[in-house]
Order: C-alpha cells, then sequence, then structure tokens
C-alpha cells in the first residue's frame, strides 16, 4: 500500500489524465504503481517509457529472463508489489 495519496482514474484532471490515458493506453489498464506518480504526471510518463523499453526494447535478453531480474530485485527489495 502506497504512503502517497492515489489520484483515482475517474477524478484525474489535465496533464494527470493526459498522462494515465497514455499509460493506459500502453498497458491495457492503469496499475497502482502508475497512480502513485498521479501527483507528477511528468514522471508517471517517464517511469512508463522507462519500463517499455526495459521490458520490450532490443536486448540480448528475453522477456522471461528480463521479468526474472524484476522479480530477484523485487525480492532483494522486500518489495512485495
Amino acid at each position: 500500500m502506497s504512503w502517497i495519496r492515489l489520484i483515482e482514474e475517474a477524478s484525474a484532471e489535465g496533464a494527470v489524465r493526459e498522462a494515465y490515458e497514455e499509460a493506459g493506453a500502453a498497458r491495457g489498464r492503469l496499475s497502482n504503481i502508475l497512480k502513485v506518480h498521479g501527483v507528477h504526471p511528468e514522471i508517471l510518463t517517464a517511469h512508463l517509457r522507462l519500463y517499455v523499453d526495459l521490458m520490450f526494447g532490443r536486448s540480448e535478453l528475453t522477456r522471461i529472463e528480463r521479468e526474472t531480474i524484476a522479480v530477484a530485485v523485487s525480492s532483494a527489495n522486500g518489495c512485495r508489489y
């Protein structure tokens, strides 16, 4: 659970709404990890672009290897998300 107040999709306006729409279109839905960035929509957009590049961009790693690394890092950080 986040300590940061989430801006829900239904109440998002302006730049936040635009960032949410971009994120939702790219991922098919808007996850809470991205809603946390709603207080700074430019960071939400940068986070999404970084994620897409890391997980889907050109790489020697397969998608499964990338996901495995992500799970290992989350586990090492004590993150249950």
